[in-house]
């Protein structure tokens, strides 16, 4: 059984963390951090499934084995404990506080779809668009009680957190105080995407692995051998993944969330330049309709966007990595992105981010960010 069979490139992490084993230097606490679609989730499962069916203390006789493997093919092994951002369903109780075994079954059916997933994909299978996800302190409670108990097959107890920077302060400092004392046996591996938005103390706790973009040959590869995509497609995709299978995939996907954010970006482009306050203000009440994670989507795909259109400036195709409705697009607009407005527009996107995060009114947000961009293209003229 190759535990890391769904991994995509990332040699050298594999051989990192395999290292840590077979020289007995494995933490109790590790964390992967590293951009969106790099594999972190893919890498941290398969290291669990490889503490669990290889390593001491044994797990038994070859029936033993052969059941683990069963076990974990299904993702449904009792030592292997997974924690995720959950939310609060109109079921429950006021007082209740969501854990992640509320969401076991979406969360087996999105899991053995493969590791490679985003919090859009989540929220949509938990059917919770327009709600904040979550790790409650339910949760540390839950998690405290399973890993109390003695392992059921005599090896590794796996705790796999999935965004631990989405912890509320209650769950993070009873989470901490269970990495600073572990339970025997057990190991924390924590996949972080924003690892600046986690405690300190919890990060000063385990020992951190930074994951590299994936090599532009190993997207290439994997979308033919996996996807059947030509070499000539396959080429072209990888390039404009930038070392992300997330994006790979959904640059197949001919409608993608992506071309309907462009649609947004061209219009509040067009209507900014055009100083049409009345239309702005339409354009920012349908962007407060979309639920608060789409709209952190947004505003990161239009931060890309304006940085492809500053890049597309130098007249330079090998750093532009744009796909051709976005480039079309560029060559009118990106001569109004310049040195004279990128840094301010960075800012400004950067601060919408963090209002809408911190539940800011989203009509307020974007009327802002509309308004702001009349200002910021005009100077650049």
């Amino acid at each position: 059984m190759n535990e890391f069979e769904q991994v995509i490139g990332q040699q050298e992490a594999r051989e990192r963390l395999l290292q840590m084993v077979s020289e007995d230097r494995l933490p109790h606490a590790l964390m992967l951090c590293g951009p969106q679609g790099c594999g972190k989730m893919a890498l941290a499962m398969g290291f669990a499934k490889h503490l669990l069916l290889h390593t001491p203390p044994s797990i038994g006789p070859l029936p033993a084995a052969r059941n683990a493997e069963t076990m974990l093919a299904k993702w449904e092994h009792p030592d292997l404990h997974f924690t995720y951002p959950t939310i609060k369903l109109p079921s429950m109780s006021v007082e209740y506080k969501p854990r992640s075994s509320d969401f076991a079954r979406q969360w087996n059916e999105l899991i053995c779809r493969g590791p490679y997933f985003t919090m859009e994909e989540w929220m949509q299978q938990i059917g919770a668009e327009n709600q904040q996800a979550v790790i409650t302190v339910g949760e540390s409670d839950d998690l405290i009680r399973k890993l109390s108990l003695k392992s059921s097959m005599g090896g590794y107890k796996i705790s796999l957190i999935w965004l631990p920077e989405r912890m509320n302060g209650e769950c993070a400092n009873k989470l901490l105080k269970l990495i600073e004392e572990p339970p025997q046996q057990t190991v924390f591996i924590m996949v972080c995407q924003e690892p600046d938005l986690l405690l300190e103390t919890i990060r000063s706790r385990v020992q951190r692995i930074d994951i590299k973009r994936i090599a532009e040959e190993d997207i290439l590869r994997a979308l033919i051998e996996r996807r059947g995509l030509s070499e000539a497609d396959a080429e072209r995709i990888a390039r404009r993944a930038a070392g992300s299978w997330l994006k790979a995939v959904s640059e197949l996907d001919a409608d993608s969330e992506h071309e309907q954010f462009l649609d947004l970006f061209q219009l509040l482009m067009r209507l900014a330049y055009q100083r049409k306050v009345r239309d702005l203000k339409q354009w920012s009440e349908k962007m407060a309709a979309m639920g608060r994670e789409k709209q952190k989507r947004f505003l990161s795909y239009f931060l890309q966007l304006i940085r492809e259109n500053f890049a597309y400036n130098f007249q330079q195709p090998e750093l532009c990595y744009m796909s051709r409705r976005e480039e079309e697009f560029a060559r009118n607009f990106a001569r109004f992105v310049n040195e004279t407005n990128i840094l301010p527009i960075v800012d400004l996107t950067d601060r919408a981010i963090r209002d809408i995060g911190q539940n800011a009114n989203g009509k307020i947000v974007f009327f802002d960010l509309a308004l702001q961009m009349i200002v910021l293209i005009k100077n650049a003229q």
